[in-house]
């Protein structure tokens, strides 16, 4: 008996912890979720156009930069910062850059160019 209950306190401790611990992880996701966000675009050496979003930007081009980025970005150094735009929360920084990702070279470079013509353009027609 005085064994047994003693194991089932140790697996209800054990469990408890792990409990604070997700909570903990859940509590620091809704938190990182949160932040702001930015999307950007790098020209690549290349000319291609690279887009993606990060919480840190200026961390993010330092790395980018230092060749321990993205390794696409890795493969094309030098890169050049041509587009950014902050957001409320990651999340709709992320949801904009999968927007991005599915336009064409030109339509990208309008938005570069804040041509909102040719962009609008380029929207009816791509």
């Amino acid at each position: 008996g005085h064994k047994k209950r003693a194991l089932s306190l140790s697996s209800a401790h054990r469990a408890h912890t792990e409990l604070v611990e997700v909570c903990r992880d859940e509590a620091d996701m809704k938190k990182e979720i949160m932040k702001k966000g930015y999307v950007y675009i790098l020209k690549c050496a290349n000319g291609n156009f690279y887009t993606v979003s990060t919480i840190d930007l200026d961390r993010r081009l330092r790395q980018h930069q230092a060749g321990v980025g993205a390794n696409y970005t890795r493969k094309h150094l030098p890169v050049e910062l041509v587009y950014h735009q902050e957001y409320p929360t990651i999340g709709e920084a992320f949801h904009r850059e999968k927007q991005i990702q599915g336009w064409s070279h030109a339509k990208k470079q309008a938005l570069i160019d804040v041509d909102f013509d040719k962009l609008s353009h380029l929207s009816r027609i791509c």
